[in-house]
């Protein structure tokens, strides 16, 4: 009777676990349906979004820079010519901008080997002012270049003899002292012979003369290529 009962019991033991065997198997499955029907898809949807936010950030995050300044290039100073050409230098491709006392007066696309020129620009008498700006759709504006002063002067510099004073006169003495005074800045020529002149435009040149007559051509020239000529004669005898 005993050992009947134990049977049972354990019969029923075997049909409870068989039963929750059963029903953990069903909930498993049940799970995965439900993964797979609804879960994955919303899993999947999340990843995208999540990797759309990335590139996304990423791309707010990435900088685009501006383009560095360009570089003017102008040889002179100073020069008697109405119109100039201006080039210059800057990043490949990228728009230059370049502006006459504050005033932009055309635009020029910079080659793939960096250059650019801008032709036939009009000066203004007095200084001009001359700088420039690179710019692309996406970047904008980068930083001015250096600016560049051009003068233009279509004026002859001042040109006084003090010794001669006259155009031509006789001496006795071999050594003769050319004095005068010209602008300040400009160069002296006597002679293709340079003169030397300070700040004041003062200048003076010993000169060797030699027997019989001496002409002597003096030139002054300005910073823009202006020019002031004189001609003297000298006659050296005893």
């Amino acid at each position: 009777m005993a050992e009947f009962k134990r049977s049972r019991l354990t019969r029923k033991s075997q049909d409870q676990i068989t039963k929750k065997t059963v029903l953990l198997g069903f909930l498993t499955i049940l799970s995965l349906l439900l993964v797979l029907v609804f879960g994955l898809p919303l899993l999947i949807k999340f990843s995208v979004f999540l990797g759309e936010g990335k590139k996304d950030l990423g791309q707010t995050e990435e900088k685009i820079l501006a383009p560095l300044a360009p570089r003017l290039i102008i040889p002179y100073e100073a020069t008697n010519s109405a119109k100039i050409a201006i080039n210059g230098f800057a990043e490949p491709k990228v728009t230059v901008e370049l502006f006459k006392n504050g005033l932009s007066i055309g635009k020029n696309e910079v080659t793939e080997d960096g250059d650019f020129i801008f032709k036939d620009i009009n000066l203004d008498e007095g200084d001009n002012d001359f700088d420039a700006v690179a710019s692309t759709d996406k970047a904008g504006n980068g930083d001015s270049s250096k600016t560049m002063t051009v003068l233009y002067d279509k004026n002859p510099p001042g040109l006084e003899l003090t010794n001669p004073s006259e155009e031509s006169l006789s001496v006795d003495s071999a050594d003769f002292d050319i004095v005068g005074k010209t602008d300040n800045g400009a160069s002296v020529s006597i002679n293709n012979r340079i003169a030397l002149v300070d700040d004041d435009g003062n200048f003076k040149l010993k000169w060797q003369l030699n027997m019989g007559k001496n002409d002597l051509e003096i030139i002054s020239t300005d910073l823009a290529g202006n020019q002031t000529k004189k001609k003297i004669s000298i006659t050296y005898s005893l």
